[in-house]
């Protein structure tokens, strides 16, 4: 095989190539992001009133401005004689959309369930009676539904109070003596779930538990449901599992009254955004470390409406994103 000379023009030559080649990798990586960046998308669920009319959405393209669809009305109605509150979607590896949500406020041991490949057409929703094992259960509320990669679970979380199951409960109830705990069951293909068992117990009522992951910690965000002495905030925690061991990190909303928290992670920062029910709007907080939040509620805007209740936040793709909105 004939050598190369090694002489100081080959040298620049190859510098040279070695340059363009760098340059070429670098401009098409760029646009690769640019690309993938123009795709990032979000859609938010959310219910009215008292979840009499059923699902609505809200789609984004930055998470902070979000835009009704189907002119404010509902996708799909609840089951016949139910609400649907607090609606919790997740997305299957399929691409399959599988909702969750509150049916009663009292008296019933079950979720609904539906699911979707747009986020428009829905199958004929479903009860999962997911505390039918605690016969003196006195309310299944606002389930919120997480696909585990690691395990291929999806975990479904929810509120419940089993009369005097805490002793805390005389001091810690709420407006209507109600003393929450988190409850969960898991299932891969939503025919045959786990037995409900208790989930997460930091030792006062709380409700609202929304799971999320990032890297190797998976991170709650949850309400303080506490009355007296009056709490009603938003605090969270982290684990190395799915199912703990949970360590507690406090408080991180700037005021009290607050629920429903709902959590992204985007790119080098956390987004929470939570209902004020009493003020009828939406806040939202932002936080690099976790430790550090600063309030960006001026920027979290619902397109001017007033009665955007319990929502969350999920990615959808530009697909689905742009069927929402020819819709």
């Amino acid at each position: 095989m004939k050598k190369t000379p090694f002489t100081r023009k080959n040298i620049l030559l190859t510098v040279f190539l070695t340059f363009l080649c760098a340059f070429c990798f670098g401009t098409a990586q760029s646009a690769n992001a640019a690309e993938n960046a123009d795709e990032t998308c979000f859609a938010f669920t959310y219910f009215t009133r008292n979840g009499e009319d059923g699902l609505h959405l809200l789609v984004s393209r930055d998470a902070r401005k979000w835009e009704v669809t189907n002119a404010g009305k509902s996708y799909l109605a609840p089951m016949k004689g139910g609400l649907m509150r607090d609606p919790s979607i997740c997305q299957a590896p399929d691409g399959t959309f599988h909702l969750v949500w509150t049916t009663n406020w009292f008296n019933s041991p079950s979720i609904g369930h539906s699911t979707s490949r747009d986020l428009i057409n829905w199958t004929e929703p479903e009860a999962i009676p997911v505390m039918q094992n605690e016969p003196t259960t006195r309310n299944v509320w606002a389930p919120e539904v997480f696909f585990d990669e690691a395990s291929g679970f999806y975990y479904i979380i929810w509120a419940s109070t089993i009369p005097g199951r805490f002793t805390d409960q005389a001091k810690g109830s709420s407006e209507s003596k109600l003393d929450h705990r988190q409850y969960f069951t898991k299932t891969k293909d939503w025919k045959t779930f786990t037995e409900s068992k208790l989930y997460f117990e930091p030792g006062h009522n709380v409700i609202d538990a929304f799971l999320a992951k990032k890297d190797d910690t998976y991170y709650l965000f949850y309400k303080d449901e506490t009355l007296v002495p009056e709490r009603k905030n938003i605090l969270m925690a982290t684990a190395p599992t799915p199912e703990g061991p949970w360590t507690k990190h406090g408080d991180i909303s700037p005021i009290n009254w607050v629920e429903g928290p709902s959590a992204l992670y985007l790119g080098d920062h956390w987004l929470v955004c939570y209902d004020c029910y009493r003020k009828h709007c939406y806040g939202a907080i932002v936080s690099k470390d976790g430790k550090t939040w600063t309030d960006i509620s001026s920027e979290f805007t619902v397109d001017g409406l007033k009665d955007v209740r319990h929502g969350t936040m999920f990615r959808i793709s530009k697909e689905i994103y742009d069927g929402l909105k020819a819709k």
